[in-house]
């Protein structure tokens, strides 16, 4: 059985249409167990496979399972408000897909041959959608962050809005992966969503052209004040090199102080942010540790100790909100409890489990939480995100008026550093 390992991020499974809350994550670590342990349905000759590890528990009561199924085998009547027959396969995947929702874990998924395909697809990089990662937070599908020039951006689609429909559908109790199935679409057609703001008394209705989604990655300027601003959108396969670039710039524009601007980010490859992290940790400062719930041994990603500003004065604000997920909050959460800047802005997303997809045969997959991401300090990215050290907030009429308390408040303390 193949196991891709996604760290939230992830899978912030780039949902461009965007979703699954994972930004991918991050690293393609493949492992292989043995044999499947096996299951033959009554009077059939199909075999169900498992891992080593699916051998039926000892006090487990699993007749109730096979009763079930010679009960409706035997008297399901089909009408017209019921679908077609399922065949035995479909049954089994059925009862899969069952078994992984009892675990009430919104990124602990299963996904069918088709649907493994297109989540495959859509994790390789652009596809037709709306450009929106969306997440679970209280139970709601909430919009993590919608990407920068995306369909979503432009129809005004905010960080922190919940998505209570979707062409007309409720989304109540819809796992975000789910979501994400329905919102993609063809490229020039329209989906409608119904949004649940803050501050907003009504449901807002927004109708978003679908398009092919191209994931922007950073933007770097100097700052008529001399502050260099870096803004970075996501964490892809070639971001590093990309900020690696940016901190060339910073340094030949001859600048001390720096604004990293990861708001709206919703992550990507941990190896990125590790990456990034390196340019201003010393060798073997932990950058992240997975926590594996005493199931194996945690693990540490350190920093590779490029420390480049290690005789270099640096002032350093990196810029949050609830947009700022997975590997964000990786690296915001590194670069601030080793001493190195200072956050600002709103709390973060709090997007931090780990998720590996595991290949169980025939085209099917099954994508499980297996950790959970802690900072420096022990902290769980997941149990309520980051908080900032200075709190400033951006409401929407700030948007609509293009001001931006956040980054005027980094300037401010920049200016006193």
């Amino acid at each position: 059985m193949k196991m891709k390992v996604m760290a939230a991020g992830t899978l912030l499974a780039l949902l461009l249409a965007f979703g699954v809350g994972v930004s991918i994550g991050i690293s393609e670590r493949l492992q292989s167990t043995a044999s499947a342990a096996q299951f033959t349905i009554p009077g059939t000759s199909i075999t169900l496979g498992g891992s080593t590890s699916g051998a039926q528990p000892s006090d487990l009561d699993f007749s109730k399972f096979w009763e079930a199924w010679g009960l409706l085998d035997q008297n399901f009547v089909q009408t017209h408000a019921s679908n077609t027959i399922p065949t035995y396969q479909e049954r089994v995947y059925g009862a899969i897909a069952g078994l992984t929702d009892s675990y009430g874990d919104p990124y602990t998924v299963f996904f069918p041959p088709a649907e493994a395909k297109q989540f495959n697809e859509d994790i390789a990089g652009a596809f037709g959608g709306v450009g929106m990662e969306l997440g679970e937070r209280n139970g709601s599908l909430t919009v993590i962050s919608p990407l920068k020039g995306s369909p979503a951006e432009a129809a005004g689609i905010r960080s922190g809005d919940i998505v209570v429909g979707v062409d007309g559908k409720p989304t109540e109790k819809m796992a975000v992966d789910q979501a994400v199935k329905i919102i993609r679409g063809e490229v020039g057609t329209t989906v409608t969503l119904t949004l649940r703001r803050a501050g907003e008394a009504a449901p807002l209705t927004v109708k978003v052209v679908r398009q092919t989604i191209q994931v922007p990655i950073i933007k770097s300027y100097r700052r008529s004040d001399g502050i260099f601003v870096i803004e970075l959108y996501s964490f892809s396969q070639n971001s590093a090199e990309l900020f690696r670039q940016a901190l060339r710039q910073y340094f030949e524009s001859g600048s001390t102080k720096l604004i990293l601007d990861l708001r709206g980010n919703p992550g990507g490859y941990l190896e990125a942010a590790v990456q990034m992290a390196s340019y201003f940790l010393p060798v073997g400062d932990v950058v992240v540790t997975e926590d594996f719930g005493g199931k194996q041994p945690n693990t540490s990603s350190r920093s590779l100790g490029y420390n480049v500003f290690a005789n270099k004065k640096l002032s350093m604000a990196v810029l949050v909100d609830q947009g700022s997920a997975s590997a964000s909050e990786i690296l915001a959460g590194a670069l601030s409890q080793h001493g190195v800047a200072k956050l600002i802005g709103t709390r973060t997303f709090g997007k931090g489990s780990v998720q590996q997809l595991m290949d169980l045969g025939g085209g099917a997959e099954l994508k499980i939480t297996i950790a959970k991401w802690l900072t420096p300090d022990g902290t769980s990215i997941s149990d309520g995100g980051l908080h900032p050290d200075i709190a400033a907030e951006r409401t929407v009429e700030d948007f609509a008026a293009g001001k931006d308390p956040q980054k005027d408040a980094a300037v401010a303390w920049l200016i006193t550093q």
